[in-house]
C-alpha cells in the first residue's frame, strides 16, 4: 500500500509518505524511496507502476526547475506525464499466462511546494487529468490515500491551513502513523518534506524521529484535557 500526501499550512505546505511496496503478485514487501525533490522548491510522490514512476522520475530530475516555474504546472505536468503513461498503457499486457494479476500501469502523481512566492499541490491521475488543492488544504494519493484523508478529516478541527507549517509536519506524521498502526502495509521508514517560499526541506531519519517525540507529546496534552473534561 502507498500513501503520499500533501498538506497545506498558513505559511509553507508539507509532503509526506510512507515507504512501504507490496508486490502481491510475488507476495513480497519492502521499502522504496517514494518522495522525491523537484527543484529547490518543491517535491512529488506517485503511486502505481514502479516503471511509469521510473521514468516520470528522469523527467522530473531533469525539468524540475521548467515545470516549477511554468506559467500552469498542471499543464506541465500533463505535456510531459501523459506521453509516459500513454506509452505504458500501449504495452501493457492484461492477461499473462500463469499469473492470477498482471498488475497495472495506471499511475498517481502527486506535487506540492511554492511557485513565484505561492503554494501549490496538483495532483495527476491515470488518465491524465489535473487537479489543485491549494483551496482544501490537502490531497493524498495511493491505495491508502482513502485512509489518509479519513484520518486527516478527523483532525479538520485543529485547522493545520491557519497554523504554521511545523504543526503540519507533525500532523503530516500522525496521519501517516496512525495508518501504520492500522494498516500492514504501511510502513516505515516515514518520508517528509518541510516547503516555505524560502525553499524545501526533507528530513533525515533522525529527524523525522524528533518529529516523532512532537507527535507523542500532542497525543499526550490531548489526554490531558480529556481526563479534565468533567471535572
Amino acid at each position: 500500500m502507498t500513501v503520499v500526501l500533501a498538506l497545506r499550512c498558513a505559511d509553507g505546505v508539507v509532503m509526506a509518505s510512507d515507504s512501504q511496496i507490496t508486490d502481491s503478485a510475488r507476495g513480497l514487501s519492502y521499502p522504496a524511496q517514494k518522495l522525491h525533490t523537484l527543484g529547490s522548491h518543491a517535491a512529488w510522490g506517485g503511486s502505481g507502476s514502479r516503471a511509469v514512476l521510473y521514468d516520470v522520475e528522469q523527467i522530473f530530475n531533469t525539468e524540475a526547475d521548467t515545470v516549477v516555474e511554468a506559467k500552469d504546472i498542471g499543464h506541465a505536468l500533463q505535456e510531459r506525464l501523459i506521453p509516459v503513461f500513454k506509452r505504458h498503457y500501449a504495452h501493457f499486457i492484461e492477461d499473462v499466462p500463469a499469473q492470477h494479476s498482471a498488475g497495472t500501469p495506471a499511475t498517481y502523481v502527486l506535487a506540492a511546494g511554492y511557485s513565484g512566492g505561492e503554494p501549490f499541490i496538483i495532483d495527476l491521475d491515470p488518465n491524465g487529468l489535473i487537479g489543485h488543492y491549494e483551496e482544501v488544504g490537502f490531497q493524498a494519493v495511493g491505495s491508502g490515500a482513502a485512509m489518509a484523508q479519513q484520518a486527516h478529516a478527523l483532525l479538520g478541527h485543529f485547522r493545520m491551513t491557519e497554523r504554521d507549517v511545523d504543526y503540519g509536519v507533525v500532523a503530516a506524521l500522525r496521519v501517516l502513523d496512525a495508518l501504520d498502526a492500522t494498516s500492514p502495509s504501511v510502513g516505515a521508514p516515514m518520508d517528509i518534506c518541510r516547503i516555505t517560499s524560502d525553499g524545501a526541506r526533507h528530513f533525515s531519519l533522525d529527524e523525522v524521529e524528533v518529529v516523532r517525540t512532537q507527535v507523542k507529546r500532542w497525543v499526550e496534552l490531548e489526554n490531558e484535557a480529556l481526563d479534565q473534561l468533567f471535572d
